[in-house]
């Protein structure tokens, strides 16, 4: 097992720091109000508030869980961040993808231990740190990002996370569908404003039975990237959905959905590789009136007579 790095941060391998806190952690500190701070530990450093100070010395070598009262009789509860926690607070270029997003990609498109995985792009290189836990040491991740500064971002921020280069990650300047070399990748995942421009660079990169996961914003980008996922050729059915996340508050008989809640963020679609020269075979779907123009272009066509509604893709259904 890989041993802590001397300066208390993960060592480089996607391991989370454990036992008592060392100089180098990252600890948030939570008021009764819940508001954290995040501070990273040095000896001899004061952690200041305008509700008094706690020595970091008073912090190091104790466990995790621990409370600790300021000069101004305030408690201050100390954890280690979690990925959701530290994602949410790095230093960004691109935006973030939210946790809510990054977990579900990670669950829907069946990212495993030891995968071969492609990112485009890379952002600020949140998600590149919950693919990178996921696939683990022997996996690997190949990010590719179009910006050199988004790049020297997404790189200062996973380094950070995992305490050093991490040694099952790859970061690539340039644009994916022009600097792609993998052809074996078992899951390719799409964080871009135009992910139809790289589907067929996709395409040549998964192993039959792969999976391409695209992150998009708009209803529109959304559109886009599904017929042309069908129009290309080389996937089975698309599945589109996104995810909303609220929490409730709870409080004795108190019991209510919180008045805020992590709304819209973004739309996930997947889509899995056929095998080469297979084509898909024809979905059978009832469209609205007017989705679909006639043949000829003229009036919109309706309903296909005893056409059968489809059932999304990857969702269960009832015998």
């Amino acid at each position: 097992m890989s041993e802590p790095q001397p300066n208390g941060t993960a060592p480089a391998t996607g391991r989370i720091p454990h036992g008592p806190f060392r100089p180098g952690d990252q600890v948030q500190l939570t008021d009764p109000k819940g508001r954290i701070n995040t501070i990273t530990l040095q000896p001899g450093k004061l952690y200041h508030s305008h509700k008094g100070s706690i020595p970091h010395d008073d912090i190091i070598g104790t466990p995790e869980g621990s409370v600790f009262r300021s000069t101004g009789g305030i408690e201050y509860l100390a954890f280690r961040p979690l990925l959701a926690d530290y994602t949410l607070r790095m230093p960004r270029g691109a935006a973030v993808v939210y946790p809510k997003d990054a977990a579900q990609i990670i669950a829907m498109a069946d990212i495993f231990p030891g995968a071969r995985v492609i990112e485009a792009g890379a952002g600020s290189g949140a998600l590149t740190c919950s693919l990178l836990r996921a696939v683990g040491e022997h996996g690997l991740v190949s990010s590719y990002e179009r910006r050199p500064d988004f790049a020297d971002i997404a790189r200062a921020n996973v380094e950070k996370f995992f305490g050093g280069p991490h040694p099952a990650w790859r970061l690539t300047v340039g644009a994916l569908e022009h600097a792609l070399a993998e052809t074996d990748a078992d899951r390719v995942v799409l964080d871009m404003l135009a992910p139809w421009e790289t589907l067929d660079a996709v395409a040549k990169a998964l192993i039959p039975g792969g999976l391409v996961c695209a992150y998009i914003a708009t209803t529109t980008q959304m559109s886009r990237v599904v017929e042309d996922l069908r129009a290309q050729g080389s996937f089975a059915e698309p599945y589109a959905f996104e995810t909303m996340l609220r929490s409730w508050h709870v409080d004795g008989l108190a019991v209510r959905p919180d008045h805020r809640m992590v709304g819209h963020t973004g739309f996930l679609v997947t889509a899995r590789r056929l095998a080469d020269g297979v084509t898909p075979p024809a979905r059978r779907r009832r469209p609205a009136k007017g989705a679909h123009p006639a043949p000829g272009g003229d009036a919109p066509r309706g309903d296909t007579p005893g056409a059968e509604p489809d059932d999304a893709p990857g969702r269960p259904t009832e015998s």
